[in-house]
């Protein structure tokens, strides 16, 4: 598996870095860059904008985000996909000021193209 193959839209559920470990769906939006290096957007529960950008080796995807929390705070971590396929991204996650005890966790599903039903 390559880098180009990863591009394209997933559907994910996850959940969050804390003992309640609630879940949240959302997607998220792989690209490269012109220097091939891959842009990930994560839309979470419809509300909240992630951006980060990382790299890819030996089926594995690490991409530093961040993004605007209440009271205009930037929240900053890391998240590790193991790529079980180009369609199938397994992954964990923590945030800086997240809680040490935890890791957040999400599955990625890539997003198919929508076919017209034919009456």
């Amino acid at each position: 598996m390559n880098r180009k193959e990863l591009v394209g839209a997933f559907s994910i559920i996850g959940r969050n870095q804390d003992e309640e470990g609630l879940a949240y769906k959302g997607t998220l939006d792989l690209s490269l860059d012109e220097n091939n290096k891959i842009n990930a957007k994560w839309l979470i529960n419809d509300t909240q904008i992630q951006l980060g950008t990382g790299f890819f080796k030996d089926s594995i995807l690490v991409v530093n985000f961040n993004y605007k929390g209440d009271n205009e705070i930037i929240f900053k971590g890391v998240v590790v996909y193991k790529c079980i396929t180009k369609d199938l991204l397994d992954g964990f996650w923590s945030e800086k000021h997240g809680n040490p005890l935890y890791l957040g966790e999400e599955r990625c599903f890539r997003m198919g193209e929508q076919k017209e039903l034919i009456h």
